[in-house]
């Protein structure tokens, strides 16, 4: 399929397409993923925002119209009952390593700034500072024919801008952030947005914690099926 012309996705078919491309990087042991595990990705609460609450049949309608967009697959396995999926971003669009992380936090987190994004793509992809994540987002940008995602009008008062990806269109911006980009002065971080920054640093490190606790939990019980 032409990357021009791919279909937008809705909110719940970006978050189901972000689950697979995170769970194919994170537990390739684990992937591709039966409807279960698919829907307790999507109902993940660490690494996710919003934080949803989907049933079954909603993550399944998103699953046939992912497949109709040729965004999604559906395996069979031999003597197995239980029908799985998997993404086709690679035949689709054809990321690297690199690009496939920084499209998975953008999909399952929304907006994020350079720093979250090289601190959320971790277990993905190692970006060795902030300056590679930005010289990544512009090459990419320059090689697909259509954009993946967008830098957004830096916020009154917030000295970093954020990127947010742009398979479900573009985003509509108030006047006022439309005008902000230009406008507002940087100034030197106070020690209180200082300490924020800190605080949010933690956070994130908690963040890749649990992550981690969930992969391990969830190869445990795969092990478990085994004796079962």
């Amino acid at each position: 399929m032409d990357n021009e012309t791919y279909p937008l996705l809705t909110d719940i078919d970006a978050r189901v397409l972000g689950c697979l491309l995170e769970k194919a990087a994170t537990t390739p042991d684990a992937y591709p993923l039966t409807l279960n595990s698919l829907l307790l990705a999507c109902n993940q609460k660490s690494n996710r925002q919003p934080v949803v609450q989907y049933d079954e049949e909603t993550v399944l309608e998103s699953i046939d119209d992912l497949r109709k967009k040729k965004f999604v697959f559906r395996v069979d396995v031999a003597g197995s009952r239980v029908a799985k999926y998997r993404h086709n971003m690679d035949e689709l669009i054809g990321l690297d390593k690199a690009g496939k992380a920084l499209l998975t936090v953008l999909l399952l987190r929304g907006p994020q700034t350079l720093g979250e994004l090289r601190t959320r793509c971790e277990r993905m992809h190692s970006f060795a500072s902030t300056a590679e994540v930005e010289a990544t987002l512009q090459e990419i940008s320059e090689d697909v024919e259509r954009p993946l995602w967008m830098q957004l009008p830096r916020s009154p008062g917030k000295k970093e801008v954020r990127y947010q990806h742009l398979l479900s269109g573009e985003p509509e911006l108030s006047a006022e952030a439309e005008n902000a980009s230009d406008e507002a002065v940087i100034t030197t971080p106070s020690p209180l947005s200082s300490r924020d920054a800190r605080i949010q640093e933690l956070e994130t490190t908690v963040e890749a914690l649990q992550t981690e606790l969930d992969r391990l939990k969830a190869a445990f019980e795969e092990f478990q099926k085994q004796f079962q």
